[in-house]
Protein backbone atom coordinates (compact mmCIF):
# COMPACT_ATOMS: atom_id res chain seq x y z
CA UNK A 1 0.00 0.00 0.00
CA UNK A 2 1.11 3.35 -1.29
CA UNK A 3 -0.58 7.11 -0.70
CA UNK A 4 0.25 9.83 -3.11
CA UNK A 5 0.47 13.49 -2.44
CA UNK A 6 1.33 16.01 -5.30
CA UNK A 7 2.42 19.49 -5.26
CA UNK A 8 3.80 22.17 -7.22
CA UNK A 9 1.38 22.76 -9.55
CA UNK A 10 0.54 26.32 -10.98
CA UNK A 11 0.51 28.43 -13.64
CA UNK A 12 3.25 29.75 -15.92
CA UNK A 13 4.12 31.17 -18.89
CA UNK A 14 4.98 29.70 -22.39
CA UNK A 15 8.23 28.84 -22.25
CA UNK A 16 8.65 28.60 -18.56
CA UNK A 17 9.27 25.80 -15.92
CA UNK A 18 7.79 23.83 -13.01
CA UNK A 19 9.09 21.22 -10.72
CA UNK A 20 6.07 18.69 -9.75
CA UNK A 21 6.76 16.72 -6.35
CA UNK A 22 5.43 13.60 -5.11
CA UNK A 23 5.49 12.59 -1.87
CA UNK A 24 4.80 9.44 -1.19
CA UNK A 25 3.84 6.77 2.19
CA UNK A 26 5.23 3.51 2.95
CA UNK A 27 8.44 1.73 3.72
CA UNK A 28 8.59 -0.22 0.48
CA UNK A 29 8.93 3.13 -1.73
CA UNK A 30 11.97 2.24 -2.70
CA UNK A 31 10.23 -0.93 -4.42
CA UNK A 32 7.98 0.83 -7.14
CA UNK A 33 7.85 2.43 -10.20
CA UNK A 34 6.85 5.70 -10.73
CA UNK A 35 5.39 7.72 -12.76
CA UNK A 36 3.54 10.95 -14.48
CA UNK A 37 0.07 11.00 -15.93
CA UNK A 38 -2.02 13.68 -17.20
CA UNK A 39 -5.29 14.65 -18.02
CA UNK A 40 -6.86 18.09 -20.05
CA UNK A 41 -10.31 18.60 -19.53
CA UNK A 42 -12.65 16.06 -21.38
CA UNK A 43 -9.90 13.94 -22.48
CA UNK A 44 -7.97 10.54 -21.38
CA UNK A 45 -5.42 10.17 -18.66
CA UNK A 46 -2.15 10.24 -20.72
CA UNK A 47 1.19 8.60 -20.02
CA UNK A 48 3.81 11.33 -19.42
CA UNK A 49 6.83 9.95 -17.60
CA UNK A 50 7.81 6.89 -15.71
CA UNK A 51 11.14 6.05 -13.25
CA UNK A 52 12.59 2.56 -12.90
CA UNK A 53 11.82 1.16 -8.69
CA UNK A 54 16.02 1.14 -9.31
CA UNK A 55 16.04 4.84 -10.64
CA UNK A 56 18.31 3.61 -13.88
CA UNK A 57 15.88 3.49 -16.43
CA UNK A 58 12.99 5.98 -17.50
CA UNK A 59 10.92 7.05 -20.06
CA UNK A 60 8.99 9.63 -21.47
CA UNK A 61 5.88 10.74 -23.77
CA UNK A 62 7.16 11.68 -27.62
CA UNK A 63 5.33 15.22 -26.25
CA UNK A 64 7.59 15.84 -23.12
CA UNK A 65 10.78 14.55 -24.31
CA UNK A 66 13.87 16.27 -24.24
CA UNK A 67 11.50 18.93 -22.11
CA UNK A 68 10.54 17.04 -19.07
CA UNK A 69 13.01 15.27 -16.57
CA UNK A 70 11.70 12.56 -14.00
CA UNK A 71 13.82 11.72 -10.95
CA UNK A 72 13.31 10.27 -7.49
CA UNK A 73 14.78 10.46 -3.71
CA UNK A 74 14.25 7.34 -2.60
CA UNK A 75 15.43 9.21 0.78
CA UNK A 76 12.43 11.37 0.70
CA UNK A 77 10.26 8.91 -0.50
CA UNK A 78 9.38 11.95 -3.34
CA UNK A 79 9.47 11.93 -7.25
CA UNK A 80 10.05 14.97 -8.89
CA UNK A 81 8.86 16.04 -12.88
CA UNK A 82 10.84 19.08 -13.50
CA UNK A 83 9.26 20.48 -16.74
CA UNK A 84 11.09 23.13 -19.27
CA UNK A 85 9.82 24.74 -22.38
CA UNK A 86 6.08 24.36 -21.17
CA UNK A 87 3.85 24.87 -24.21
CA UNK A 88 -0.32 25.53 -23.64
CA UNK A 89 -0.63 21.98 -24.76
CA UNK A 90 1.13 20.54 -21.70
CA UNK A 91 -1.83 22.26 -19.82
CA UNK A 92 -3.67 19.28 -17.88
CA UNK A 93 -4.14 17.86 -14.47
CA UNK A 94 -0.93 15.86 -13.41
CA UNK A 95 -1.14 12.76 -11.56
CA UNK A 96 1.35 10.69 -9.70
CA UNK A 97 1.29 6.82 -10.63
CA UNK A 98 2.88 4.24 -8.44
CA UNK A 99 3.17 0.33 -9.04
CA UNK A 100 5.07 -2.51 -7.21
CA UNK A 101 8.50 -2.96 -9.14
CA UNK A 102 7.29 -2.07 -12.49
CA UNK A 103 4.11 0.31 -14.33
CA UNK A 104 2.43 -0.24 -17.62
CA UNK A 105 2.04 3.13 -19.42
CA UNK A 106 -1.42 2.22 -19.75
CA UNK A 107 -3.45 4.53 -17.52
CA UNK A 108 -5.92 1.71 -16.26
CA UNK A 109 -3.40 -0.67 -15.41
CA UNK A 110 -2.10 1.61 -12.92
CA UNK A 111 -2.95 0.73 -9.39
CA UNK A 112 -2.08 3.43 -6.97
CA UNK A 113 -2.96 7.48 -8.36
CA UNK A 114 -2.17 10.91 -6.18
CA UNK A 115 -5.08 13.30 -6.47
CA UNK A 116 -4.11 15.23 -9.08
CA UNK A 117 -2.29 19.18 -9.05
CA UNK A 118 -3.31 21.52 -11.78
CA UNK A 119 -0.80 22.90 -14.58
CA UNK A 120 -1.45 25.86 -16.76
CA UNK A 121 0.20 27.16 -19.35
CA UNK A 122 -0.61 30.49 -21.18
CA UNK A 123 0.35 31.64 -24.10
Amino acid sequence: QVQLVESGGGSVQAGGSLRLSCAASGRTFSRYAMGWFRQAPGKERDFVAVISWSGGDTSYADSVKGRFTISRDNARNTVYLQMSSLKPEDTAVYYCAAGLYTLTLSAGTVPYWGQGTQVTVSS
